[in-house]
């Protein structure tokens, strides 16, 4: 590489390669000489997910991050041919094939697709008419939509956003209020709304971590079990909706409460000395000229999506009671895909125009496909070397129950901030969470509130870092200055947080 190529490649990139290249040379010296003790190497068997950790931390970059962590897992335990011993294994399994059905294939094909017919902005379009008559009511109709477009992360904020800052814009909202509402909706709405790819994800995570999850459908159905106890998730949507509807009676942050007057006293949407993000790109939809959007271009792939979703899980766990209810969550976004292409097709778009978007929409998520390879694999490493083993025989007598969901949830938060991705978070702290969590009491219900506190503290961390892609996106999808967007929503995202941190110390207090 020459070297203004060398100097434009990030800090963290060259970090990390220099850290794997260096962990390489450690597995050639070292490779097999490490002693086993038991179920575990001793502290060698945490490195992998702390290095990984620590380095996500520090250069920002998980990528990278996670294969440090899983190349300094080869030389522990002595596998240095990292790609037949833990990539392949991890990736080629049907967990993850489910995975990468539903997410890369089903969720980003869909969003590609209505790109083309223009489905979801023709909704939104129709119902701003419905709803929106003023400052509140748009703001109320921003939170709607976030909860209509609750798949979450990227998809959420760029849908959203797009589709109401017009209505936001023509009815005085500031940039910042707006730009709040999309990202306080895009992650958290998903967790708490899970009839998306999110539940999957985290139940391919746990997996085999204790003798409850022994298949991914066993984390899955857990997942919507601890609905309840993600405090920080529905938190952040009762703050928001009050924030939308002018209710609070404080709000928390000057920069916020300076915002709110500016755009009432006069009309500016921005700060004078602001620098807004141009979102063009976002709010640019590639319909054919030829072709006419309808609202059954939203409504029937949504309709099939939400349908098949969630009336048979309702028809299975409440009316006939079964203790393992039915959730199709995987055949529910095949067949919206194909819905919304049937239905373009059924109007007149070539079938061309139609692959063009799915595959553009499939192209849009393929990092998250990417990060969800290294993740599975770095926790088949920390199984390997016995990371939970050790940590647990550390440290799993010394730690008070009642503590241990906001000490996991602060965890969360600080990597989740310094990374920008609550899945990547989710990867490198599931895997240890779950045992440790187990080891300290082995109740189901401890368990359920530590696993919300890890599912919320992720989201919160997530979505107010300045290089997590939602927030980035968020200004982007609003037209508002990326650091008055972090600075404006902090304080209200740090309110919910702390109600959440203080209802599941109450719950372990009272009810374990």
């Amino acid at each position: 590489m020459n070297t203004i190529g060398w100097e434009a490649f990030s800090k963290g990139n060259r970090i990390n390669i220099g850290i794997s290249l260096l962990v390489i040379i450690l597995g050639v010296i070292f490779a097999g000489d490490i002693p086993r003790q038991g179920d575990h190497f001793g502290f060698w068997s945490v490195l992998p997910p702390l290095v990984a950790i620590v380095l996500a931390f520090w250069t920002r970059e998980v990528v990278s991050a996670l294969f440090v962590g899983i190349a300094l897992g080869g030389v522990i335990s002595g596998n240095l041919n990292i790609v037949q011993e833990y990539l392949i294994p991890s990736i080629g399994t049907e967990d993850f094939a489910l995975i990468l059905l539903v997410y890369l294939w089903s969720l980003g094909g869909l969003i590609g697709i209505w790109t083309r017919t223009g489905g979801a902005q023709k909704f939104a379009a129709w119902a701003s008419d419905k709803i929106v008559r003023g400052p509140k009511t748009a703001k109320f109709f921003t939170w709607l939509m976030g909860l209509i477009f609750h798949q979450g992360g990227t998809i959420s904020t760029v849908l959203t956003g797009a589709t109401v800052r017009p209505i936001t814009d023509k009815h005085g909202v500031s940039h910042e209020e707006t730009s709040y509402m999309v990202d306080s909706t895009a992650s958290p709405a998903a967790t708490v709304i899970p009839f998306n790819v999110w539940p999957i994800y985290i139940g391919g995570l746990v997996v085999g971590t204790i003798p409850m999850f022994e298949t991914s459908q066993d984390g899955i159905a857990f997942f919507f079990s601890a609905l309840p106890f993600n405090f920080y998730g529905i938190f952040a949507l009762v703050v928001t909706l009050l924030f939308a509807w002018e209710l609070l009676p404080w709000i928390p942050g000057k920069k916020m409460r300076a915002a709110i007057k500016r755009a009432k006293e006069t009309g500016k949407l921005d700060r004078d000395e602001s620098e807004p993000l141009a979102a063009t790109e976002l709010t640019e939809m590639k319909v054919p000229d030829d072709y006419q959007p309808g609202l059954v271009d939203f409504f029937g792939p949504i309709g099939t999506l939400l349908g098949i979703a969630i009336i048979p899980y309702i028809v299975t766990f409440y009316i006939m009671g079964q203790e393992d209810p039915l959730l199709m969550i995987a055949e529910a976004f095949v067949l919206a895909v194909l819905v919304g292409m049937f239905l373009a097709l059924s109007k007149g778009m070539e079938l061309k125009t139609v692959m063009e978007g799915f595959i553009d929409g499939c192209k849009g998520v393929t990092i998250g496909a990417i990060i969800l390879a290294l993740a599975v694999s770095l926790k088949s490493v920390a199984d390997s070397v016995g990371t939970a083993a050790y940590i647990i025989e550390l440290v799993g007598d010394a730690i008070i129950p009642a503590a241990l969901p906001a000490i996991l949830m602060l965890l969360c938060i600080i990597i989740a901030f310094s990374t920008g991705t609550s899945w990547g978070t989710y990867a490198v702290v599931f895997p240890v969470a779950v045992p440790l969590v187990w080891a300290v009491l082995p109740d189901p219900f401890f368990l359920t509130v530590c696993f919300g506190a890890v599912v919320g503290g992720a989201v919160f961390g997530d979505q107010c870092s300045p290089i997590s892609d939602t927030t980035i996106l968020s200004s982007l999808a609003t037209g508002c200055d990326l650091m008055d967007h972090v600075y404006t929503q902090a304080p209200l995202a740090i309110l919910a947080a702390s109600i959440g941190a203080v209802l599941s110390t109450l719950m372990v207090v009272f009810f374990v």
